[in-house]
C-alpha cells in the first residue's frame, strides 16, 4: 500500500518550501494615503504575483502528472507480483493435493 507514498513525497518534497515562501504575503504594505504611483506599484506587484503563481501553478501540474505516472506504475508492479504469488500459490495447492493422494494411496497399500 505504501508503494506508491514514496515516490509521491520525493515528487512533492524539494517544492514545499517554494509554496510557504511564495504562499507569504509579499505585497506592498497599505499606506494611508492612495497615490496613483501606489497603486500602480500595488498593481505591478500582483500582476508579477499572478505570474509567478501561473508558473507555480504549471511546476506543480507537472509534477503531479509525474507523480501519478509513478503511482501507475507502481500499481502495476504490485498488481504483476500479486498474479505471480497467486501463481506460485495455486502450484503449491496442485502440488500438495498430488502429495496427498500418493500418501493416501501409500497407505492404503499398507
Amino acid at each position: 500500500m505504501t508503494t506508491w507514498l514514496i515516490p509521491a513525497l520525493k515528487a512533492v518534497l524539494p517544492h514545499i518550501g517554494t509554496i510557504i515562501a511564495t504562499a507569504g504575503p509579499v505585497f506592498t504594505k497599505k499606506e494611508t494615503e492612495t497615490t496613483p504611483a501606489v497603486l500602480q506599484k500595488q498593481i505591478s506587484e500582483l500582476q508579477a504575483a499572478a505570474a509567478q503563481n501561473a508558473m507555480h501553478v504549471k511546476e506543480l501540474a507537472e509534477q503531479l502528472q509525474r507523480t501519478v505516472a509513478a503511482i501507475e506504475q507502481a500499481a502495476l508492479v504490485a498488481k504483476t507480483n500479486d498474479q505471480r504469488a497467486l501463481q506460485y500459490g495455486l502450484a503449491a495447492l496442485f502440488i500438495s493435493a498430488i502429495s496427498l493422494g500418493a500418501v493416501v494411496i501409500l497407505a492404503l497399500r499398507l
